[in-house]
């Protein structure tokens, strides 16, 4: 198991060296407890006083007339805390988030990277207060025992299976016990761990509850307590750290280039591609800027992986912001698939590398605009001519789902390039083969527009009509093309729909003026409504 340790922001800077007590007013953090305003935070000038957290604010200015109080900001210090655990994942990638001001880290595995427990937690705790926080940490087997000496304790590493005697002479509140918990075992004489810890266990359990035991053992390591990390672990990762930080962009791509080729091999051993990518940027202030970048297909070339991330860059520049330059560079995987080995050609090329495909394209039109954004026209099994598409993320359908009878392109909509699906342009669909007469309009209106048509016969062609405020005076004609809903649709059980259980009854017209439409009648007269209504839903180019 690794550190816990509590993190408080310094009230008045971020100096690292206390000032002199003349110069450091007393100050206290209030927020409003039990209906009163009651002291959360202290710095030392106060407790010099005499003041103790959990005290009315009211009680603390009679006695010290002197005292500042500033409210507490629970979403800036959450926001501040996430901050501080996004800057622990130099030290390992399972960082979990622990109460108001607390974080958990489980750095099996990852001590002997920095030299060992104790190098470790020396290393962060300096770290963090040269950035100007308060902070004392803690190393154990347990999350318990870690929790109980950073908060109640003098901090530090705790060897191998020594929990009982580091705890022995702690107070009850360092198991994460309740108020009435810990009041009730006070009352009968217990204050310390070592009180209950060799008291018999069955009648503790009897007369306190279970909590107390179970807080207990997994102190001591007899019970296992995971922790919950803010983020999955990535599949696979590869960092690099400077003794001196580098801050130009050059460096910067040289350096992911270079973790990119890690990554590349270490996928290929696994006979897989990366799906999703993420760039970690530590700065030595403490900030940490991240990048993250999607594919639609399996990835493991690395200078593909390079011109990925420097798309994203140039969607925004602003992303980035060196400062004082950047001490460690982590380059991720987060999500893979299989892919099979790459066919190279006579030339030992890898025939994937030498074409520039779809997938290409889509990938760097979701670097910069996003993913999500970069979407593909997929047919859909609906009878109506506007629900017959549907956009979908480019990135998640196999090439041979786009080809459909009838159809003879892939069209791509990005949103922010205006080819959206709703608006009176209509969404542009797909373009039929040239030898084949064009019996639909490219471009639909969405949704149909109502218009005043004239017809000789209630189910005839019309001889004029009227959309816009302006006539239309009718020529030629051909239809009716009859689109019926099926069987299912209006049946008793069915789910309602919105005028999908209509028939439709579709015209191409030509008016005066040598100009295309499309209109089609809704409802068939006299047996599905008694005064059909049309509707104008495309214009022939």
């Amino acid at each position: 198991m690794g550190p816990s340790w509590r993190v408080r922001s310094r009230p008045g800077g971020g100096s690292t060296s206390p000032p002199p007590a003349e110069a450091a007013p007393p100050l206290a953090v209030v927020a409003k407890i039990r209906n009163a305003q009651r002291i959360i935070c202290l710095t030392a000038s106060a407790r010099a006083l005499g003041l103790r957290s959990g005290e009315a604010l009211a009680d603390a200015r009679a006695r010290v007339p002197s005292l500042l109080a500033e409210e507490a900001t629970p979403r800036e210090d959450a926001l501040l805390l996430g901050f501080v655990a996004d800057w622990c994942d130099r030290y390992t990638p399972l960082v979990a988030i622990d109460g108001d001001d607390g974080l958990f880290l489980d750095i099996t595995g990852c001590a002997h990277l920095f030299g060992g427990e104790e190098a470790l937690l020396a290393d962060a705790l300096d770290r963090l207060e040269r950035q100007g926080f308060a902070v004392r940490g803690a190393i154990a087997d347990t999350p318990g025992a870690a929790w109980a000496v950073a908060r109640y304790g003098d901090g530090g590493s705790i060897a191998p299976g020594q929990q009982e005697e580091a705890l022995a002479s702690l107070p009850l509140a360092a198991l994460r016990l309740d108020r009435e918990a810990v009041e009730g075992l006070e009352r009968v004489g217990l204050s310390r761990i070592g009180d209950i810890a060799t008291r018999p266990r069955a009648p503790l359990a009897n007369r306190f509850g279970p909590d107390p035991v179970r807080r207990l053992d997994q102190a001591f390591g007899r019970e296992g307590e995971p922790i919950s990390p803010r983020f999955a672990a990535p599949l696979i990762m590869a960092e690099r750290r400077f003794f001196e930080p580098i801050g130009r962009m050059e460096d910067v791509s040289a350096v992911v280039l270079s973790l990119a080729g890690q990554l590349s091999d270490a996928l290929e051993r696994r006979v897989q591609g990366g799906r999703a990518f993420e760039l970690a940027l530590f700065r030595v202030d403490g900030a940490v800027q991240k990048l993250a970048v999607g594919t639609s297909r399996p990835l493991r070339v690395p200078k593909r992986i390079l011109a990925l991330f420097a798309e994203k860059l140039k969607a925004d520049e602003s992303v980035l912001d060196a400062g004082y330059g950047y001490d460690l560079v982590r380059l991720a995987v987060l999500e893979a698939q299989d892919e099979d080995p790459a066919q190279l050609d006579l030339g030992g090329q890898g025939v994937a590398e030498a074409e520039a495909d779809l997938a290409g394209l889509i990938d760097r039109l979701g670097a910069r605009l996003g993913l999500d954004r970069v979407t593909r026209l997929l047919p859909v099994d609906r009878h109506l001519p506007e629900s017959q598409t549907a956009l979908v993320p480019a990135a998640v359908v196999r090439e041979d789902a786009l080809a459909w009878t009838g159809f003879s392109s892939v069209v791509l909509g990005c949103d922010d390039l205006g080819l959206g699906a709703s608006g009176e342009a209509g969404l542009l669909q797909t373009r039929q083969s040239s030898e084949v007469p064009l019996e639909r309009p490219l471009r639909l209106l969405n949704p149909a527009e109502p218009v005043e048509a004239v017809a000789m016969v209630p189910e005839g062609p019309p001889l004029r009509f009227r959309w816009r405020r302006t006539l239309y005076r009718v020529v030629r004609s051909e239809g009716p093309e009859r689109i019926a809903p099926p069987w299912w649709v209006g049946a008793p059980d069915a789910p309602p729909s919105t005028r999908e259980g209509v028939t439709r009854d579709y015209f191409r017209i030509e008016d005066d003026a040598g100009r295309r439409f499309w209109l089609y009648r809704e409802g068939l007269y006299a047996r599905e409504t008694a005064t059909p209504r049309w509707y104008l839903h495309g214009v022939f180019a």
